[in-house]
């Protein structure tokens, strides 16, 4: 697989995604960055909290949010970040494809997720964004239609290969 993509920097500025790995995977690789339990630390600071599927509503639950309360069933997330810098969260999909398949329509539902997203964080007042990460399958012009439609989404958005981590508000190691 060729790596690069929108953005089109390298892994000293974010992380590349192979197949499908998890963010703390990489980011308790990179310089200075260390990960205990689920809180990030740079330079011995906490900078952030990573959560996997069900670990969001353990969150939630650890500040007196009961999710039923706000939507109807549970979304589970590839991938979250709270940065707490920017008191964002950001909920990452990471979808690799092959052949065609499901995850076609899959991307065709950011707008309601977010929003779902969104009303379950309103109560701690943090905001929500979500990130595709796609490989390269997904930059046949097949896909500019469902590619166009995700940025036209307020708060979504997407990249190949690929995660800035000053696009989430992270410190990029030196």
């Amino acid at each position: 697989m060729i790596k690069g993509g929108k953005g089109g920097a390298n892994t000293k500025t974010g992380l590349y995604f192979e197949g499908n790995v998890d963010f703390l995977t990489f980011i308790q690789k990179q310089k200075n960055y260390e990960v205990k339990g689920n809180e990030i630390y740079y330079n011995g600071k906490k900078v952030g909290l990573t959560f996997k599927k069900h670990g969001l509503y353990q969150y939630l639950d650890e500040n007196g949010i009961d999710y039923r309360k706000f939507i109807t069933k549970k979304l589970l997330p590839d991938d979250a970040i709270f940065v707490i810098a920017n008191n964002t969260l950001f909920i990452l999909e990471i979808k690799f494809q092959e052949v065609a398949g499901s995850t076609d329509e899959k991307l065709q539902t950011c707008d309601f997720k977010i929003k779902q997203y969104r009303k379950l964080l309103s109560q701690l007042n943090i905001e929500v964004q979500y990130i595709y990460i796609l490989n390269d399958w997904f930059k046949k012009p097949e896909y500019k239609d469902v590619l166009d439609y995700i940025i036209s989404i307020n708060g979504c958005s997407y990249y190949f290969n690929y995660l800035p981590l000053q696009k989430i508000g992270l410190p990029v190691p030196k």
